[in-house]
């Protein structure tokens, strides 16, 4: 959705979208950055309404995005590049130092990461980050209490890869195609498809309460 000519509309979907169960996701997309050597440009594809690109900017790094639609957080120290990332060849995609790509493979189809993971290895940027949504089996429970208040969450998933994921390409196109822990795209898959790529996989992570899996890959060439 394009909300950059319409600033309520954008506060609104801001407010929304970034809440307190998503707000450590953004957080931890910076965090991986801070021991990785000699990083300093960032690469930041699909970069939604820019809460990541302002805290990156923020951390001191420089921050170029990509998208495919128009700048939703326009920063005047912030480069953009508006295109279709499977349409955009390796070479625009050089020059950084690290390419961040989180919760944007699941858009596309399942048989189409590996394109796009071969582009950002040709690229020659030496540092790839990305995450996509994981359901597989996993649990959390919190709590927390005082005097005055008291709240508690819980939540378990289970089974789901015994299910399809299922999505309609046409009434939501831009959708998400997959999740790790669907049947047919478990985590050893995608880890198949990123190492089948050239990528040395530096570090897993994973995220709660927005359930995510963390890979920080190494580009050998």
């Amino acid at each position: 959705m394009d909300y950059s000519d319409d600033p309520a509309a954008r506060r609104a979907e801001w407010f929304r979208y970034y809440s307190e169960k998503r707000i450590t996701h953004q957080w931890f997309q910076v965090h991986l950055l801070q021991d990785l050597p000699e990083v300093r440009s960032v690469l930041e594809v699909g970069p939604g309404l820019g809460l990541v690109s302002a805290m990156l900017h923020n951390a001191g790094f420089s921050v170029t995005t990509l998208d495919r639609l128009p700048p939703q957080y326009a920063h005047p120290e912030t480069e953009y590049l508006q295109a279709e990332l499977a349409d955009v060849e390796p070479g625009a995609l050089s020059g950084f130092d690290c390419i961040l790509c989180c919760e944007t493979l699941e858009h596309l189809y399942w048989d189409d990461v590996d394109g796009i993971l071969s582009k950002f290895r040709d690229s020659g940027v030496p540092w790839l980050v990305i995450s996509v949504p994981y359901q597989g089996f996993q649990g959390e429970f919190r709590a927390y209490f005082n005097g005055h208040t008291a709240r508690q969450m819980m939540s378990l998933k289970s089974l789901k890869f015994l299910k399809k994921f299922t999505f309609d390409a046409e009434s939501d196109p831009y959708g998400h195609k997959w999740e790790v822990g669907y049947r047919g795209h478990g985590l050893k898959a995608l880890e198949s498809k990123l190492t089948g790529a050239g990528f040395r996989i530096h570090r897993r992570d994973f995220t709660s309460p927005t359930r995510s899996v963390f890979f920080v890959l190494q580009n050998p060439g």
